[in-house]
């Protein structure tokens, strides 16, 4: 897989108090925000590429846009694709070195 279609597809890790439970508990998972297109597959060797760790599984879902209002005006946020990585056993992902 290409560099720069590894960077495309994970935009980031998704920081929440589920994702925090997830990642401390024993299935070792990590939540991660993908681009819309990709595929499971895709999802797993790019993981594995750029935190040099072995991936179980992998599980996906659509995020829904949500409806929001300022002032008089009514829009929409923009809809995402959300990620669950789960690790093999002994494999653990720093996103953040002291």
């Amino acid at each position: 897989m290409l560099n720069e279609r590894v960077y495309e597809i994970i935009r980031g890790p998704h920081v929440s108090e589920k994702a925090t439970l997830l990642a401390d508990s024993a299935k070792k998972q990590l939540v991660l925000e993908v681009a819309c297109d990709a595929t499971k597959l895709e999802i797993k060797k790019a993981v594995e590429q750029m935190f040099n760790v072995l991936v179980e599984h992998v599980t996906t879902c659509h995020v829904k846009a949500k409806n929001k209002r300022v002032g008089r005006v009514m829009g929409k946020r923009k809809g995402w694709k959300k990620a669950y990585v789960t690790l093999a056993a002994g494999q653990d992902v720093q996103f953040a070195s002291a």
